[in-house]
């Protein structure tokens, strides 16, 4: 018999995680308010308080919880990633989505009951990449890139011993998860760590005919406009 998949939702603050939580979320996954969560935003992710908050409140309800610790540990500033899995695990994580390979053997050594989950970030787009790193770190799942077909997913499911986890909606980019250099070039920004793929923070605009899109003062101008392109819309 087919085992139903477990439903993982993200929740960006504490409202967020218990109503992810009371409409039926088997998971939710979380960050904290600094560099180590890829969706650092302002107004989003968890303090001490609500993070201890959310977990009791899913741990109640019979949910796990999920620590998104899932951006490059940056040169010289290691131990604030360190910190980030310590707190993980005195919060009472389930789980951390980890993406930088020297955070996960940091997770090993340290906290070798803590279950590690390889982020989409880390960009495993077949089995023996997750293989891999079954063997050196030990993880128990892999996020894998939006941009592989279902064919591809199952081909990597049927190779691998570790729990797959895809995403059920989601943006899709001609890029590696994470590193995009086109959206680096456009605003001086990490896409990885200020998720600047789709930033708030820098004005995008599209005008259909000939299709023009822009992000801050790069400009790219793309094929002409199908039938459906009838609004311009900016942020």
């Amino acid at each position: 018999m087919r085992r139903i998949p477990e439903l993982v939702c993200p929740a960006g603050n504490l409202p967020a995680l218990k109503t992810a939580v009371d409409n039926g979320a088997d998971t939710v996954y979380m960050g904290l308010k600094d560099a180590t969560n890829a969706r650092n935003f302002p107004g989003l992710n968890f303090d001490m308080k609500s993070a201890q908050e959310g977990v009791a409140y899913a741990h109640a309800r019979g949910r796990q919880v999920l620590m998104a610790i899932n951006t490059f540990a940056q040169a010289g500033e290691v131990k604030r990633w360190h910190a980030a899995v310590d707190t993980a695990v005195l919060l009472g994580a389930d789980a951390i989505i980890v993406a930088d390979p020297a955070i996960m053997a940091y997770a090993r050594d340290r906290h070798p009951d803590l279950r590690l989950h390889m982020s989409v970030q880390g960009s495993a787009t077949n089995y023996e990449a997750i293989n891999l790193m079954k063997e050196l770190f030990g993880i128990r799942r892999a996020v894998l890139p939006r941009v592989l077909t279902l064919s591809q997913v199952k081909h990597v499911i049927e190779n691998t011993d570790v729990e797959i986890e895809v995403f059920g909606f989601g943006s899709l980019c001609v890029m590696v998860e994470g590193r995009c250099i086109l959206s680096s070039y456009a605003t001086g920004e990490s896409p990885n760590m200020q998720g600047v793929c789709s930033p708030a923070s820098f004005p995008t605009a599209w005008t259909c005919g000939s299709t023009t899109s822009s992000l801050t003062a790069t400009t790219r101008r793309n094929r002409p406009a199908t039938p459906r392109c009838a609004k311009a819309a900016s942020r």
